[in-house]
């Protein structure tokens, strides 16, 4: 019988996989919160529904539930700083919101002002799978930006993507 893959061999095989990153955000009845992900992919056109994933042991796994909603927040090249600020362990959500500028969609999530790409949702699931919990949202409402280049992650590092054919930059 083969040795199951560990899981330091699944991290290392998934650093090798390039994301968008992400800030999701919540706003609602039991508060407002925030984090970093790359795990973020759509579901279906019919009706408009995406996923995300968040580890189950995050303080806000209950508010994301509680709230019912959430927004996606693609980021750009220009937001480094923004992704390693909620990516971080920083308790104090409203310095962490203090870093950008934000708007309220439909819902009440918060979108950043000038994300590529705003994705307001509602939770119409949350199932939890291993270590982590996969919300699943109906897209309520879209706001897009038409310039700005996708920041990506690959191989634990930060990298930003040109909109035309040119250098890469990390």
């Amino acid at each position: 019988m083969e040795a199951p893959v560990t899981k330091t061999e699944f991290r290392d095989a998934m650093a090798r996989v390039c994301a968008p990153v992400n800030v999701i955000t919540t706003n609602g009845s039991a508060g407002r919160g925030g984090f970093t992900a790359t795990a973020m992919c759509s579901v279906t056109d019919e009706p408009p529904t995406l996923l995300v994933c968040m580890n189950s042991r995050s303080a806000q796994t209950g508010l994301f539930v509680e709230n019912r909603r959430f927004c996606v927040n693609v980021l750009t090249g220009e937001h480094k700083d923004l992704a390693a600020c909620f990516a971080g362990q920083q308790a104090d959500m409203e310095a962490r919101y203090a870093t950008a500028e934000w708007n309220e969609l439909r819902s009440g999530s918060q979108a950043l002002a000038d994300a590529i790409v705003s994705f307001d949702c509602r939770m119409v699931e949350a199932r939890l799978v291993g270590t982590h919990n996969i919300f699943i949202g109906e897209v309520v409402e879209i706001r897009t930006r038409k310039d700005g280049h996708a920041l990506l992650y690959f191989d634990r590092n930060y990298v930003h993507v040109p909109t035309q054919a040119g250098s890469f930059g990390g």
